[in-house]
Protein backbone atom coordinates (compact mmCIF):
# COMPACT_ATOMS: atom_id res chain seq x y z
CA UNK A 1 0.00 0.00 0.00
CA UNK A 2 1.58 3.23 -0.76
CA UNK A 3 1.19 6.20 1.51
CA UNK A 4 0.69 9.60 0.19
CA UNK A 5 1.84 12.12 2.30
CA UNK A 6 0.06 15.32 2.29
CA UNK A 7 2.25 18.35 0.97
CA UNK A 8 1.97 21.41 3.32
CA UNK A 9 -0.01 23.90 2.72
CA UNK A 10 1.63 27.27 1.10
CA UNK A 11 1.49 29.97 3.20
CA UNK A 12 -0.63 32.55 1.20
CA UNK A 13 -0.44 35.18 3.80
CA UNK A 14 3.71 35.06 3.34
CA UNK A 15 2.72 35.34 -0.37
CA UNK A 16 0.51 38.30 0.19
CA UNK A 17 3.16 39.97 2.91
CA UNK A 18 5.88 39.04 0.06
CA UNK A 19 3.72 40.95 -2.67
CA UNK A 20 3.39 43.96 -0.87
CA UNK A 21 6.56 44.30 0.48
CA UNK A 22 8.27 43.99 -3.31
CA UNK A 23 5.37 46.64 -4.32
CA UNK A 24 6.43 48.94 -1.60
CA UNK A 25 9.82 48.96 -3.14
CA UNK A 26 8.67 48.94 -6.25
CA UNK A 27 7.19 52.28 -5.39
CA UNK A 28 9.98 53.53 -3.34
CA UNK A 29 12.09 52.96 -6.54
CA UNK A 30 10.26 55.07 -8.93
CA UNK A 31 9.59 58.04 -6.98
CA UNK A 32 13.69 57.83 -6.47
CA UNK A 33 14.13 57.03 -10.22
CA UNK A 34 12.26 59.75 -11.12
CA UNK A 35 14.16 62.30 -9.08
CA UNK A 36 17.58 60.99 -9.42
CA UNK A 37 17.38 58.57 -12.52
CA UNK A 38 17.82 55.54 -13.20
CA UNK A 39 21.28 55.19 -12.42
CA UNK A 40 20.94 57.07 -9.31
CA UNK A 41 18.94 53.97 -7.76
CA UNK A 42 20.96 52.14 -5.40
CA UNK A 43 20.18 49.18 -3.62
CA UNK A 44 21.61 51.18 0.07
CA UNK A 45 19.52 54.15 -0.32
CA UNK A 46 16.24 51.89 -1.26
CA UNK A 47 16.77 49.92 1.78
CA UNK A 48 17.42 52.54 4.12
CA UNK A 49 14.11 54.41 2.98
CA UNK A 50 12.56 51.16 3.58
CA UNK A 51 13.92 50.51 6.89
CA UNK A 52 15.23 47.62 5.50
CA UNK A 53 18.59 45.95 5.24
CA UNK A 54 20.20 45.32 2.07
CA UNK A 55 20.00 41.62 1.69
CA UNK A 56 16.03 41.72 2.23
CA UNK A 57 15.71 44.18 -0.95
CA UNK A 58 18.28 41.53 -2.42
CA UNK A 59 15.50 38.96 -1.55
CA UNK A 60 12.87 40.29 -3.72
CA UNK A 61 15.30 41.67 -6.71
CA UNK A 62 18.45 40.03 -7.28
CA UNK A 63 20.23 42.58 -8.44
CA UNK A 64 20.35 46.65 -9.03
CA UNK A 65 20.12 45.81 -12.76
CA UNK A 66 16.96 43.37 -12.35
CA UNK A 67 15.56 46.40 -10.13
CA UNK A 68 16.10 49.16 -12.32
CA UNK A 69 14.43 46.49 -15.23
CA UNK A 70 11.41 46.18 -13.12
CA UNK A 71 11.24 49.47 -12.28
CA UNK A 72 10.97 50.48 -15.86
CA UNK A 73 8.07 47.68 -16.18
CA UNK A 74 6.10 49.09 -13.77
CA UNK A 75 6.15 53.07 -15.06
CA UNK A 76 5.46 51.74 -18.45
CA UNK A 77 2.27 49.01 -16.66
CA UNK A 78 1.08 52.65 -14.84
CA UNK A 79 1.61 54.58 -18.02
CA UNK A 80 -0.62 52.08 -20.28
CA UNK A 81 -3.61 52.13 -17.46
CA UNK A 82 -3.71 56.04 -17.41
CA UNK A 83 -3.26 57.04 -21.05
CA UNK A 84 -3.34 54.30 -23.27
CA UNK A 85 -5.98 52.17 -21.70
CA UNK A 86 -8.63 54.92 -21.31
CA UNK A 87 -8.05 56.54 -25.12
CA UNK A 88 -8.98 53.13 -26.63
CA UNK A 89 -12.71 53.66 -24.43
CA UNK A 90 -12.98 56.49 -28.11
CA UNK A 91 -13.72 55.75 -31.27
CA UNK A 92 -11.36 54.85 -33.85
CA UNK A 93 -9.75 57.77 -35.92
CA UNK A 94 -9.67 61.06 -34.75
CA UNK A 95 -11.42 60.56 -31.44
CA UNK A 96 -9.03 57.81 -30.30
CA UNK A 97 -5.88 59.76 -31.39
CA UNK A 98 -6.83 63.20 -29.80
CA UNK A 99 -7.45 61.21 -26.37
CA UNK A 100 -4.20 59.31 -26.48
CA UNK A 101 -2.21 62.75 -26.91
CA UNK A 102 -4.49 64.62 -24.21
CA UNK A 103 -3.73 62.32 -22.07
CA UNK A 104 -0.17 61.98 -22.92
CA UNK A 105 0.07 65.76 -22.07
CA UNK A 106 -1.79 65.59 -18.77
CA UNK A 107 1.18 62.81 -17.73
CA UNK A 108 4.52 65.00 -19.16
CA UNK A 109 2.91 68.14 -17.61
CA UNK A 110 2.02 66.67 -13.87
CA UNK A 111 5.94 64.79 -14.50
CA UNK A 112 7.76 68.41 -15.30
CA UNK A 113 8.53 68.48 -11.23
CA UNK A 114 9.66 64.89 -10.73
CA UNK A 115 10.82 64.19 -14.38
CA UNK A 116 9.79 61.38 -17.08
CA UNK A 117 11.94 58.06 -16.61
CA UNK A 118 11.31 57.12 -20.23
CA UNK A 119 12.93 60.98 -21.43
CA UNK A 120 15.36 60.58 -18.62
CA UNK A 121 16.41 57.00 -19.03
CA UNK A 122 16.80 57.67 -22.97
CA UNK A 123 19.71 59.99 -22.00
CA UNK A 124 21.16 57.79 -19.39
CA UNK A 125 20.78 54.21 -21.04
CA UNK A 126 21.21 56.36 -24.85
CA UNK A 127 24.90 54.52 -25.33
CA UNK A 128 24.69 51.66 -22.18
CA UNK A 129 23.87 48.31 -23.97
CA UNK A 130 21.96 45.72 -21.60
CA UNK A 131 18.77 44.97 -20.01
CA UNK A 132 17.95 48.66 -18.70
CA UNK A 133 17.99 50.01 -22.17
CA UNK A 134 16.82 47.34 -23.62
CA UNK A 135 13.44 47.64 -21.32
CA UNK A 136 13.36 51.57 -22.04
CA UNK A 137 13.38 51.14 -25.69
CA UNK A 138 10.97 48.50 -25.73
CA UNK A 139 8.40 50.33 -23.71
CA UNK A 140 8.98 53.71 -25.57
CA UNK A 141 8.95 51.65 -29.18
CA UNK A 142 5.36 50.35 -27.92
CA UNK A 143 3.53 53.86 -26.95
CA UNK A 144 5.41 54.87 -30.51
CA UNK A 145 4.04 52.35 -32.28
CA UNK A 146 0.57 52.61 -30.65
CA UNK A 147 0.47 56.20 -31.77
CA UNK A 148 1.53 55.45 -35.22
CA UNK A 149 -1.12 52.94 -35.50
CA UNK A 150 -3.58 55.52 -34.44
CA UNK A 151 -2.60 57.94 -37.19
CA UNK A 152 -3.29 55.74 -39.63
CA UNK A 153 -6.69 54.70 -38.52
CA UNK A 154 -7.45 58.33 -38.21
CA UNK A 155 -6.40 58.13 -41.91
CA UNK A 156 -8.08 55.28 -43.04
CA UNK A 157 -11.97 55.99 -41.57
CA UNK A 158 -10.95 59.60 -42.99
CA UNK A 159 -10.66 61.71 -40.51
CA UNK A 160 -6.91 62.65 -41.43
CA UNK A 161 -5.95 63.69 -44.87
CA UNK A 162 -4.94 60.37 -47.11
CA UNK A 163 -1.45 62.40 -48.37
CA UNK A 164 -0.90 62.37 -44.70
CA UNK A 165 2.57 60.56 -43.49
CA UNK A 166 2.45 59.17 -40.39
CA UNK A 167 5.67 58.50 -39.54
CA UNK A 168 6.52 62.65 -39.94
CA UNK A 169 3.11 63.15 -37.80
CA UNK A 170 4.91 60.80 -35.13
CA UNK A 171 7.92 62.52 -35.55
CA UNK A 172 6.99 65.79 -35.18
CA UNK A 173 4.60 65.61 -32.08
CA UNK A 174 7.51 63.81 -30.33
CA UNK A 175 9.08 66.19 -30.81
CA UNK A 176 7.24 68.86 -28.89
CA UNK A 177 6.52 66.69 -26.36
CA UNK A 178 10.46 66.04 -25.83
CA UNK A 179 11.24 69.95 -26.42
CA UNK A 180 8.33 70.41 -23.86
CA UNK A 181 10.37 68.65 -21.35
CA UNK A 182 13.53 70.51 -22.11
CA UNK A 183 12.49 73.76 -21.64
CA UNK A 184 10.59 73.43 -18.88
CA UNK A 185 13.13 71.59 -16.73
CA UNK A 186 16.06 72.19 -17.77
CA UNK A 187 15.46 75.93 -19.13
CA UNK A 188 12.54 76.87 -16.49
CA UNK A 189 10.53 78.23 -19.31
CA UNK A 190 6.49 77.26 -18.18
CA UNK A 191 5.32 78.95 -20.61
CA UNK A 192 6.49 76.15 -23.66
CA UNK A 193 3.52 73.78 -21.92
CA UNK A 194 0.89 76.44 -24.17
CA UNK A 195 3.21 76.48 -27.02
CA UNK A 196 3.51 72.29 -26.90
CA UNK A 197 -0.36 72.47 -27.23
CA UNK A 198 -0.59 74.82 -29.51
CA UNK A 199 2.08 72.85 -31.52
CA UNK A 200 0.73 69.45 -31.31
CA UNK A 201 -3.02 70.92 -32.32
CA UNK A 202 -1.28 72.92 -34.92
CA UNK A 203 -0.13 69.64 -36.73
CA UNK A 204 -3.18 67.46 -36.38
CA UNK A 205 -5.17 70.58 -37.64
CA UNK A 206 -2.96 70.95 -40.71
CA UNK A 207 -3.51 66.95 -41.68
CA UNK A 208 -7.05 67.28 -41.22
CA UNK A 209 -9.33 66.06 -43.46
CA UNK A 210 -11.31 68.91 -45.34
CA UNK A 211 -15.54 68.52 -44.60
Amino acid sequence: MKIITARPAQDTGAQTKGALTRAAILNVSLELAASKGLEGLTIGTIAERMRMSKSGIFAHFGSREELQVEVVREYFRRFEASVFQPALLEPRGLPRLQRMLDLWMQSRIRELNSGCIFIAGAVEFDDCPGAVRDELANSVQIWRTALSRAIEQAIKVGDLRKQCKPDLMLFQIYSFVLGLHHDVRFLKQPASIKLAQQSIQKVIDENRSQP
